[in-house]
């Protein structure tokens, strides 16, 4: 199963005329940078959203020593429901719609040595209808030696015309893992609207020790290139990822995880990752929840080798 859309069709894009340099973080979205934000321009509050969050181990299990966030971030604390007795969660919460064109978050999580974290977000995130510019996401997460962090947010949903760059870099010290998730819904499914989003771009790069351990992109333009084509997404219309990152060991199966997913109802299926660094399982299907579903058992599987505890459930409430 192939899901990777091509970063580009082969033809060079002209720089903006925005009589400075672009802050664009790749080329496909240089000419929406130079557009400017009526509503309020980048960088100005609320705008760039910041997300800091720290977790360390202590006698009591994992805390959340540090933690800051503006608009639109909200976090109101820690949840101990995790099945790992010693595991801290953080649902991050929205008072916001969605995410708006000019947008630029950033999300830093830090795991220190032997701590267990569940970062996820409260509800989908929406990526609200463009006429200008575009929004981005940079996410950076960090586990210290011993430790573990699952990022399973909820799946973002893309309106009508939006403009999406999303950035993860995952930094493991000796003996980490993490596991980090993501399920893309190409509209609003209910109400008819399909792949009529502009662009969306996700990256994952993964860094151990001793530097790159793998680097995956998906990048789906749905003007120029039709992502229901064979090899890109087919007759489906949601895509999920789960990444389970293990670079010191063979802890994770390739072959445990694609039977856990291999009898769900959404298509999906396992394999290892370069470098002997974990298991990558991709999920197509027609609805976010069965994606989701297929992911959650691929998650609990691996967590239960991982970590010796089951995926926490998906109800949040």
């Amino acid at each position: 199963m192939a899901a990777d859309a091509p970063d580009a069709d082969g033809e060079a894009l002209d720089a903006p005329d925005a009589g400075g340099e672009s802050d664009a973080p790749h080329p496909a979205f240089e000419p929406y940078a130079a557009e400017p934000v009526p509503q309020a321009a980048v960088g100005v509050p609320g705008k760039d959203g910041t997300l800091e969050l720290t977790f360390a181990s202590n006698e009591g299990g994992t805390k959340l020593v540090r933690d800051y966030a503006t608009v639109p971030f909200h976090v109101s604390g820690t949840l101990g429901h995790d099945p790992h007795p010693d595991a801290s969660t953080v649902f991050v919460q929205s008072p916001t719609g969605g995410v708006a064109q000019g947008d630029r978050h950033d999300v830093d999580v830090a795991v220190r040595e032997d701590a267990v974290a569940h970062v996820s977000t409260q509800s989908s995130t929406r990526v609200l209808t463009m006429e200008r510019n575009y929004a981005a996401a940079d996410a950076t997460l960090s586990v210290g030696s011993g430790g573990h962090l699952d990022y399973v947010p909820e799946p973002t949903i893309l309106h009508a015309d939006a403009r999406y760059y999303q950035n993860t870099t995952v930094e493991l010290d000796r003996d980490a893992t993490a596991v980090v998730a993501d399920v893309v819904v190409p509209g609003r499914l209910a109400r008819g609207e399909r792949f009529e989003f502009e662009r969306y771009l996700s990256r994952v790069r993964a860094e151990g020790p001793d530097g790159l351990l793998f680097e995956d992109a998906t990048h789906l333009t749905p003007a120029e290139s039709d992502p229901r084509a064979p090899g890109v997404l087919g007759e489906y219309e949601v895509y999920g990822t789960l990444f389970v990152v293990d670079p010191d060991g063979d802890a994770v199966d390739s072959d445990a995880l694609h039977d856990a997913v291999a009898d769900r109802e959404a298509r999906a299926g396992a394999t290892r990752l370069p470098n002997d660094a974990g298991v990558a399982v991709r999920a197509l299907g027609d609805r976010a929840e069965t994606v989701t579903d297929a992911l959650h058992a691929a998650w609990d599987r691996a967590r239960r080798e991982l970590i010796d505890a089951p995926a926490p459930e998906g109800r949040k409430y």
